[in-house]
């Protein structure tokens, strides 16, 4: 496991994740640093091995030679421990990003723990995704330590620590032995390149502090039910994708981590999908975060503020709207899939099903006690109004497909969404509203899916109109309650998407590409998120056994610290897409509250 194995591939159930509010960082199993935006979520990746080699950039820490590495996150919290057995001895890492200091730091602490170990360190800065070297010097800060200064125009890291690696071939590098109860430090700091060096964490302190803060967060929901465990990591890793200054919630951490490995379907995460985001609050209302809930409506009234014809499906994480896709040729891609994208082209869409969610998560809101102010209502009509006036018109739909617009389902029920939620605001609060108009549109939305969707022939609504197949977005047709759970339609519907889109044991695709023009080739896999979503309409039919059948198999997925990417394979048994994914955990929690509802329901 030293630095001469260095594996072309690391699989992405390898990785775990670590952050501090503001951004994140994926570190293997191995203890290899392979992927660092900073400062934020959104900015150039100063360490991108994850999507190319070594001399793309990683921070290396490990025992050479060790034969396994078993990790946990201490617990209710991102401090990650990674225990190392060699034939020799083992040793103990212990790294996180500290919480709520202002700053832009990774703390890492190895500690032999008997006999002795080897260690490799290796650290590899490249600035601008992995493109551009920087001009490295050492420095000497207040306290007359030596620090390795890496600086390229805005960008500078530094590292400091008791050992530190010293420079050969463009890069940094050292081996040395700890005996037990030696231990080695070191912290990495992210400073503007013309800021003065600032001063050394207490990097123990600091991990304790963070620890901490972490457990606090994760007990304030209380919650003890099922699945608690999964429960509780999903919920961190959303707090974990949410931005501490801006309430921004990104939908993954990670760009261009394949959908179908070797092929295109590579896409940049690292932003603020409205969907995505409303979906994330509802489930952490569910457990009792409502100040999240208020920022993340206070950073949605700044993003959208303007005409509602302007509105995005996706911003920036400090609300910017500017996010052009563009290809990164440099970089050889995760397994050799091409192109790796930065920005996204979804950004220009037309997605009428947005709206619903944000509806859904904004009444939500309003239930828990968020008290709704005049501004807040007042963008709430005018975008409203807007959908009344466009629901009709062809969009891209919930899966962004680059191929032509169609009248998808889904997008319809969300429509029909958006206008009930905003017509039962209106009616329950007293809000200024065209209520016989909203009330006319909404009605006509839902006869008009009814007459298109469903197809009598099949027995099951359909992807879109005038098509023969299904979409798993279909089932979330029971969570929005446009028709009641025991509607027969509905319960058919539920066993066609079975039948068609499940490729094993409750794991479902979202469609059947050859069936969907969605403007991309080849194929991809299982969609965690779609196939939580099968768990919870099972559960809201009251299906249980059913539920709990598929949360049986879909929790146990999650790697070995509980995360989970967008996709599965089940034929590879490994995990695909961008890692880990905001949308998989959010339906894992939502699905989970669905099941313990409906044991509820069961035992009165």
């Amino acid at each position: 496991m030293g630095c001469d194995d260095d594996p072309a591939t690391v699989p992405i159930e390898e990785y775990a994740v670590l952050g501090d509010g503001s951004t994140a960082v994926l570190v293997s199993r191995r203890g290899s640093i392979d992927w660092l935006c900073l400062p934020t979520f959104d900015s150039a990746a100063c360490f991108a091995r994850l999507l190319g080699t070594r001399e793309n950039g990683r921070w290396l820490l490990t025992v050479r030679g060790a034969t396994t590495a078993t990790r946990r996150y201490l617990p209710d919290s991102f401090v990650l421990e990674t225990t190392y057995e060699a034939p020799t001895g083992t040793a103990v890492t212990l790294e996180t990003m500290p919480l709520n200091d202002g700053r832009a730091d990774l703390v890492r602490r190895l500690e032999c723990t008997s006999g002795s170990v080897e260690v490799d360190h290796e650290w590899i800065v490249r600035f601008g995704y992995g493109a551009v070297e920087p001009w490295v010097h050492h420095v000497t800060d207040d306290d007359g330590a030596d620090t390795i200064r890496a600086i390229a125009g805005p960008d500078s890291l530094l590292l400091r620590g008791d050992r530190l690696p010293v420079a050969q071939d463009h890069r940094h590098a050292d081996r040395f032995t700890l005996q037990a109860g030696e231990s080695v430090e070191l912290a990495l700091t992210w400073i503007r390149s013309w800021d003065p060096v600032p001063p050394r964490l207490t990097i123990l302190d600091r991990v304790d502090q963070t620890r901490i803060a972490w457990g606090l967060w994760a007990r304030s929901s209380a919650y003890e039910g099922s699945y608690r465990e999964a429960v509780v990591r999903s919920l961190l890793v959303l707090r974990l994708l949410t931005d501490s200054e801006s309430g921004g919630i990104v939908a993954a951490p990670t760009t261009s981590l394949p959908e179908d490995f070797g092929g295109e379907r590579n896409w940049d995460y690292r932003y603020c999908w409205l969907r995505d985001a409303a979906m994330t609050l509802e489930a952490l209302l569910e457990h009792g975060y409502v100040d999240e809930a208020s920022d993340w409506r206070a950073w949605l009234l700044r993003a959208v503020a303007g005409s509602p014809q302007d509105l995005q499906i996706m911003y920036r994480v400090d609300g910017g709207r500017r996010l052009p896709e563009r290809v990164l040729d440099h970089l050889a891609g995760y397994a050799g899939s091409r192109p790796v994208r930065v920005g996204n082209a979804a950004v220009g869409q037309l997605q009428h099903d947005v709206l619903g969610e944000v509806m859904c998560a904004l009444q939500q809101a309003r239930d828990a006690g968020i008290t709704e102010t005049d501004d807040s209502w007042s963008l709430q009509r005018h975008l409203v109004d807007h959908l009344v006036d466009t629901w009709r018109e062809p969009d891209r739909g919930i899966w962004e497909v680059r191929g032509d617009p169609q009248h998808f389902t889904h997008s319809k029920v969300m429509s029909w969404a958006a206008v009930d939620r905003a017509v039962r605001a209106a009616e329950r609060y007293g809000f200024d509203a065209p209520l016989d108009r909203w009330r006319a549109e909404r009605d006509a939305i839902h006869a008009d899916v009814l007459a298109n969707a469903w197809n009598a022939e099949r027995g099951t609504f359909v992807q879109s109109y005038g098509a023969t197949h299904t979409d798993a977005s279909l089932l979330q047709l029971a969570q929005v309650g446009f028709l009641p759970p025991d509607d027969p339609r509905l319960l058919s519907t539920v066993r066609t998407i079975r039948a068609e889109l499940e490729v094993a044991p409750g794991l479902l695709r979202r469609y059947r590409t050859e069936k969907t023009d969605d403007g991309v080739p080849g194929d991809e896999h299982a969609f965690l998120a779609c196939s939580f979503w099968l768990a919870d309409a099972l559960a809201r039919v009251d299906d249980v056994e059913g539920s709990t059948e598929v949360l049986d198999i879909l929790t146990g997925l999650a790697n070995d610290v509980g995360l989970l990417a967008e996709q599965y394979d089940p034929v590879g048994r490994r995990m695909a897409g961008n890692m880990p994914q905001a949308l998989s955990h959010l339906a894992l929690v939502r699905a989970v509250h669905s099941h313990d509802l409906a044991l509820e329901r069961r035992r009165s």
